[in-house]
């Protein structure tokens, strides 16, 4: 079984897969080694490395360049987050997410959301670049290529309930593998959209949704907590450099 398969079949077993967010290759080794299954690259967090904010700000094959480091130098899947697709036409988009399948990855998160203004994109667009992925993905030998179809609408509405629900059906009628909604914490909400949506639902770590156990028990079949991790470790090594230049005693490093 290739790690395609293998990340796909995750999706579906009877634990929820909880995956590690990476940045880097020693964030994702250091991810691997603790005992992660999968890896999701957290497009937030390797903006952030590089000194940029995150919004595709990056040329995209030097974002492509971290995702295929990363995914040639561990042994579990790696899911690529690559926004919304680094483009503004289906082609170029399609193009790139062929790129990403090359460059080892055995999934993509890809998003619903514009990037140069607010707002969600059509769902008939989106819908037609979704099923333009798929049908690209199995012409080039990417069967089961997981698309993790994110819809921003708890972020940019209010009450999207029925809104993330009416996308989520769509998006999977068109070709994605499931479905990730970044801002759902409400466990009715989270029920709702389980019961009412035929594919495995990807939710994100916030303040109050924090335990797979709780979130299995939901219905929730993938949970990942995007830059939290590389914001704890940024804000360590500023803590302890700030710490360094101000005492010009470097004991605080040997200090538990």
């Amino acid at each position: 079984m290739n790690k395609i398969q293998k990340f796909n079949e995750m999706h579906f077993s009877n634990e929820l897969l909880f995956l590690g967010n990476a940045w880097d290759l020693l964030s994702a080794l250091t991810l691997e080694r603790a005992g992660f299954k999968a890896i999701g690259t957290t497009s937030w967090g390797i903006a952030d490395s590089l000194g940029y904010a995150d919004g595709e700000l990056i040329d995209f094959d030097r974002h492509l360049a971290i995702i295929k480091t990363i995914a040639e130098n561990v042994k579990i899947p790696v899911s690529a987050d690559i926004e919304a697709g680094y483009g503004e036409d289906i082609l170029t988009i399609v193009d790139h997410v062929l790129k990403t399948a090359d460059a080892g990855a055995a999934g993509i998160n890809i998003e619903d959301s514009f990037k140069q203004q607010k707002g969600l994109k059509e769902i008939s667009w989106h819908c037609s670049l979704l099923g333009n992925i798929r049908a690209a993905l199995e012409n080039n030998g990417y069967k089961d290529f997981y698309i993790n179809a994110r819809t921003d609408t708890y972020l940019q509405k209010q009450n999207p309930l029925m809104e993330t629900i009416e996308r989520a059906k769509a998006y999977v009628e068109s070709g994605a593998s499931g479905v990730f909604v970044p801002g759902l914490i409400e466990e009715e909400e989270i029920k709702a959209i389980t019961k009412n949506v035929s594919a495995p639902l990807n939710v994100l770590s916030l303040p109050g949704l924090t335990n797979c156990n709780k979130l299995k028990e939901l219905g929730v079949k993938r949970f990942s907590f995007g830059n939290a991790l590389s914001d704890k470790v940024i804000a360590y090594i500023d803590k302890n450099a700030r710490e360094l230049a101000e005492s010009m005693d470097t004991s605080i490093l040997y200090n538990n």
